[in-house]
């Protein structure tokens, strides 16, 4: 079964965010725990937990499909110091902050080198930082996103990926969330029967569907192997209907949350129905 819903705002606070959920139909969900434009934010208060929770049991979602992303502004893979250790805490601010709303998973973007060290250094400081997260925190699984590859972000790539997983300290609380857009304008292409199970396939082969544990579902502004990243609504970009057809027919992407972060927040409900129609007509796009 398929369970779709859409980054819904958590204006006012956390405890909103249900109810922006359920009103655009969604099963799934996600949100910012905090404001995700600054460093700090002040701690949870208990009732917000509180009506957090029973707001989930009212509308019927599970925190399994829930997905909360974490602040635009950390760099775990900082080449300074002093920078990537702000971001650390940043980060594990945010999944403790998950811990407090009993939710299982915190989404993240794995970093960038800022073309000032190699990517492998990169890729060893979002390692390190991962690891000792996971150290200091329980129950929350770090689901690292592969990027368009914009600037000099890592993670475009799914060996980048791969590396973060291979050399996580507890592979059970490590995972991915792909976004279509993303894998779209990073080289993977997904629009043709055959390419999209070439892709899935190398997906398989290199990360392992295992660890999939969401998806971001953007149609993308911008053409295949760009490394832009402009999102836009299902079936009116690059990508086309036939491309999110085969996800929605594909069980592997079942039980996970498939989360839109389309440009048009006004059609989300529309996009949600669209997206469910799919299943039952393949042949739509």
């Amino acid at each position: 079964m398929k369970y779709i819903g859409a980054h819904v705002s958590a204006g006012g606070g956390v405890e909103n965010a249900p109810f922006n959920a359920k009103s655009i139909g969604a099963k799934a969900f996600a949100l910012f725990t905090k404001n995700q434009r600054q460093w700090s934010a002040k701690p949870l208060e208990k009732s917000q937990i509180e009506l957090f929770k029973k707001r989930l049991d009212e509308v019927g979602i599970l925190p399994k499909y829930i997905l909360p992303h974490d602040s635009y502004l950390i760099n775990l893979g900082h080449p300074d110091k002093t920078q990537r250790q702000k971001s650390f805490e940043a980060f594990l601010d945010e999944v403790k902050r998950c811990e407090e709303l009993g939710l299982d998973k915190l989404n993240f973007h794995p970093g960038s080198h800022l073309k000032e060290i190699s990517e492998e250094e990169c890729l060893e400081n979002i390692s390190v930082c991962m690891n000792e997260v996971l150290r200091q925190s329980r129950g929350v699984t770090l689901v690292v996103e592969n990027t368009a590859g914009q600037g000099s972000n890592l993670g475009y790539r799914f060996e980048h990926l791969a590396y973060l997983l291979q050399n996580s300290i507890d592979k059970s609380r490590v995972g991915v969330c792909i976004d279509t857009c993303h894998l779209f304008t990073s080289g993977y292409d997904i629009r043709k029967k055959e390419v999209y199970e070439k892709t899935m396939q190398e997906f398989d082969n290199i990360i392992g569907f295992k660890y999939l544990k969401g998806m971001h579902i953007n149609d993308s502004k911008a053409k295949f192997q760009s490394r832009v990243d402009r999102h836009e609504s299902i079936g009116k970009g690059e990508l086309g209907l036939k491309a999110f057809s085969f996800i929605m027919n594909d069980t592997r992407m079942d039980d996970i949350p498939l989360i839109l972060e389309t440009i048009d927040e006004s059609i989300w409900a529309q996009e949600i129905n669209l997206l469910y129609s799919l299943q039952q007509n393949p042949d739509k796009g």
